[in-house]
């Protein structure tokens, strides 16, 4: 059996961030999940980062100790060094190096299962390889060769490659990447003409996007057997998953899920990411999905925030799911305007989720009352599967409907309306 890395963890509160601990707790989190035991941590109020080494000289000698005492074999930094910093520090500690964007690199390497999240993450591992490469060879042999995994990583295989050759690479994984994502489009636009509304899982990792999603699919479908992968861990899902929805009233939506967001996570990442959050760009709703057991919840709302702008994914209308209720002492399920707190776990306020959706993203439906002659009964079919039926009253001539449906359906059926309302009272 593999003995596991004993790291100590290195980080620098600048200028008192509020942020500071739990930024340090996630990092040990993230340690955690490449399998990676930590032994010590070491902290420093600075008003900046030491240009050369990232901490100061009497913390450096700190962490020299600590490495000798607790037989440490790997140093672990809670911001991006730089390749100077990343070369000092090796030197000094004779120790190997890390900081915390290789750690969030690695983590998405182990669990990048389809092809697409594959070649992003060898895109973004060889973006921050490349301003490394010059210099320092047998540094960075140490410190991309794979974290917590126990094979090479993409880092270590492509050393051999001179910046050229890496360029090269980079360039014809993001050819193979466009194919892929041009693909995808052509669905959202196929989609698009069918008119069904796509509402977006977005939030912090492992704050349960996926059980909401398997909740819905279980309460509305639960013949499609149609489920997506759930794991109490950071980063499950990396993959853009799509289910369609399909409400006991002849509507729905599609919901997809995204890769969850981290604190700090590295701007590779989220450029190579970008393609598959361009589903959360292009939805009608977002619901953001908050961990409200967290003591760091609003910290989280906050993160999630600023990467959706990042990547330029504003004006969207929001929704929040507060989940993992089941864990605090508030009741669920329980509706703050457009907050719903719910359980996706136990199953508790899923309903209740749904309703608000449907609020916001059937806006267009309206009640009418049509009037079908019997030879055109293609017309009362297709009502029926794609509105919500409320009365069929048969007549001497034809068959009168009141019916709730799409706006778009009642201007393609305008000659066969007799009455049209907005609401829900047909009468």
């Amino acid at each position: 059996m593999e003995q596991r890395q004993k790291a100590i963890l290195v980080g620098v509160n600048l200028n008192n961030q509020p942020d500071f601990t739990s930024s340090m707790e996630e990092l040990l989190n993230l340690a955690d999940a490449c399998d990676i035991e930590v032994v010590a941590q070491v902290t420093q109020n600075l008003k900046h980062f030491n240009r050369s080494h990232y901490i100061g000289k009497g913390k450096l000698k700190e962490v020299q100790a600590l490495i000798a005492e607790k037989e440490g074999d790997l140093v672990i930094f809670n911001d991006e060094l730089s390749p100077s910093q990343i070369r000092n520090l090796e030197a000094g500690l004779d120790c190997r190096v890390i900081d915390r964007t290789i750690l969030i690199l690695d983590i998405f390497a182990q669990r990048a299962k389809t092809k697409e999240a594959q070649l992003q993450v060898e895109v973004a591992q060889l973006q921050y390889m490349l301003p490394r490469l010059i210099g320092f060879g047998e540094t960075l042999s140490r410190q991309t060769g794979g974290v917590g995994t126990k094979t090479r990583g993409a880092g270590e295989k492509k050393l051999e490659l001179d910046r050229r050759r890496i360029e090269e690479r980079i360039s014809a994984l993001r050819k193979e990447l466009e194919s892929i994502v041009s693909r995808r489009q052509n669905q959202r636009k196929q989609r698009k003409k069918k008119e069904i509304p796509v509402v977006s899982l977005v939030g912090y990792t492992n704050s349960g996007k996926s059980t909401i999603m398997n909740a819905m699919v279980e309460l509305f479908n639960p013949a499609s057997n149609k489920q997506v992968l759930e794991k109490d861990m950071l980063f499950a899902t990396l993959e853009t998953s799509v289910r369609n929805i399909q409400l006991p009233d002849n509507k729905s939506f599609l919901l997809t899920d995204t890769v969850g967001f981290v604190s700090k996570l590295p701007h590779h990442l989220i450029k190579a990411f970008r393609s598959t959050l361009e589903e959360a760009a292009e939805a009608d709703l977002l619901i953001q999905v908050v961990d409200y057991s967290d003591l760091n919840y609003r910290q989280h709302e906050k993160v999630t925030d600023q990467t959706l702008k990042e990547m330029g994914i504003e004006g969207i209308p929001m929704i929040y799911a507060y989940n993992k209720v089941d864990l605090t002492d508030v009741a669920v399920p329980k509706i703050n305007d457009q907050v719903v707190y719910l359980s996706a776990k136990q199953k508790k306020g899923v309903s209740e989720l749904t309703e608000i959706v449907k609020e916001q993203i059937f806006k267009d439906y309206v009640n009418c009352q049509l009037f079908i002659p019997y030879d055109q009964g293609q017309i009362i079919s297709y009502f029926s599967e794609n509105a919500h039926v409320l009365d069929t009253i048969y007549e001497e001539t034809g068959t009168r409907l009141v019916v709730e449906c799409r706006g778009i359906d009642l201007k393609k059926h305008q000659n066969y309306v007799l009455d049209t309302k907005n609401g829900h009272d047909p009468n």
